[in-house]
């Protein structure tokens, strides 16, 4: 691989001393996933401190380590990078790789729906010129500058995730990424906990207008509550607006989405141009966020036609609706894995897909979901919202897990209630001992719940038959 950084280039963009001459293909704040030739960065935490494992990073294949203190078992011979502070040296070597490449960028926030349509984004732009994104969910104070620095300097297209939980946090991070076109998904109830209202969200979302380069466009959620407020931040700060949804006005309008088992076929007009397509994942919350990455396209200059397939090749991510077909003793189960995390729009957004697809095997509907994080005071109710959801979704038995699934639990009819526990770790034999050949399961809930280990449980019943897509969320 060709170097990514050089220790004099890394040197130069974070005011540090080099103690050799060495070159980097990657970069990683973390000694457990580093690959061999990356610059490891030891930052100091809360609870940890890189610095204790900076030595194991070279042992590992690191090709050198950014510190601002030298652990006692570090050779005295190692490849190191001295600075003041390794944070703001992250920050720094960030915006180095910001600074050197003449990519037009995009940035990416929401309260849902960031992920899925940052993939499917850097899906589009790949297909006409080299395009870079941040990985998984790198959307904080550390994820947003890690991202940037592994920029390659040939980067055509870059597309950034950035995400928060409290205000101020977008704003910094929007002014090192300094995208082109800036996207908002929705506004919701996510994080309600830290602020006052859900109109104090809207704000902190606006704050990716701070970075918007000059002559940039927003993408904003025209059928969202809130667009008048996000639309009023834009215009402050000199954006060019292009409106998405499914109402009549948008810019980038979903005209239909039929959803069908394995995707969508999709009709939308985008600048007065109705385009037809088909996506690999169904939902219509895939659709109306597949309408936005059109828009960002269209502001990009992009010829909207070429950039159909595209949104066809873009595939559910683990714990973001990735479906699986399962063999177990008696027939088949089909597990949709959507155990990364969960707020009231995204359960709602799974429970209208489970109930609107057809069940693979034609058995039961079965709904596992915890706790969601991060509601404050409004929790309790939140929880109780979603018991018509789980009726529209003609869901056959719910498993519930946390205390504030608790109310949503005691809403529900006998029929579908299957068992409620407080912890994820109790319901694994409640929800296997439950399971039929034939049934369909989701599993949702916020990181925090460990929705994960019932996942596995599933999973663990019999082997995989095949991978198929889901809703990404």
């Amino acid at each position: 691989m060709s170097a990514l950084w050089t220790s004099a280039e890394i040197a130069a963009s974070v005011a540090g001393q080099a103690s050799s001459d060495f070159a980097a293909t990657g970069v990683s704040i973390d000694s457990r996933s580093l690959e061999s030739g990356d610059l490891f960065i030891a930052l100091q935490g809360p609870t940890f401190d890189g610095h204790d494992f900076a030595a194991a990073a070279l042992q590992h294949g690191a090709s050198g380590a950014l510190i601002h203190r030298r652990p006692a078992n570090l050779p005295a011979n190692a490849p190191v990078i001295e600075v003041i502070d390794t944070m703001k040296a992250l920050e720094d070597l960030g915006r180095a790789a910001r600074a050197r490449t003449e990519a037009k960028v995009a940035a990416v926030t929401g309260s849902v729906g960031k992920t899925s349509t940052k993939e499917a984004l850097r899906s589009v732009l790949s297909l006409f010129a080299p395009t870079f994104a941040s990985a998984g969910n790198l959307n904080n104070q550390w994820g947003a500058p890690l991202s940037l620095s592994r920029m390659p300097r040939d980067t055509r297209y870059g597309v950034f995730e950035l995400g928060m939980n409290h205000a101020g946090e977008i704003s910094p991070l929007s002014q090192m990424v300094r995208p082109h076109v800036a996207i908002i998904t929705a506004v919701e109830p996510v994080h309600i906990e830290f602020f006052a209202s859900v109109e104090e969200i809207a704000d902190a979302k606006a704050e990716i207008f701070d970075g918007l380069m000059p002559g940039g466009a927003a993408v904003l959620p025209f059928d969202n509550p809130h667009f008048d407020r996000l639309e009023a931040k834009a215009r402050r700060m000199g954006a060019r607006i292009l409106t998405f949804g499914a109402k009549e006005g948008a810019w980038a309008r979903l005209i239909d989405c039929q959803i069908l088992p394995d995707g969508n076929e999709v009709t939308a007009e985008v600048g007065g141009k109705r385009l037809r397509y088909r996506m690999a994942a169904p939902g219509k919350h895939l659709a109306l966020n597949s309408v936005a990455v059109l828009a960002a396209a269209f502001a990009f200059e992009l010829d909207l036609d070429q950039a159909l397939p595209g949104l066809t090749a873009v595939r559910a991510l683990k714990g973001r609706g990735k479906r699986e077909h399962l063999r177990i003793p008696g027939g088949d189960i089909e597990l949709i894995d959507e155990g990364y995390n969960a707020s009231p729009a995204s359960v709602r957004a799974a429970l209208n897909l489970l109930g609107t697809l057809p069940t693979a095997f034609g058995g039961r509907r079965i709904a596992v979901l915890g706790d969601m994080r991060e509601l404050g005071a409004a929790a309790p109710q939140l929880h109780r919202d979603l018991a018509p959801d789980l009726t529209a979704a003609k869901v056959d038995l719910a498993f519930l897990v946390g205390p504030h699934m608790r109310g949503l639990y005691d809403l529900l009819p006998d029929t579908m209630k299957g068992a409620h526990r407080a912890a994820s770790d109790e319901m694994v034999q409640p929800l296997i001992g439950a399971l039929k050949a034939g049934d369909t399961v989701l599993i949702k809930g916020s990181l925090g719940t460990r929705m994960a280990p019932l996942v596995e449980a599933v999973r663990s019943l019999g082997s995989g038959a095949g991978e198929r897509t889901g809703n990404g969320q």
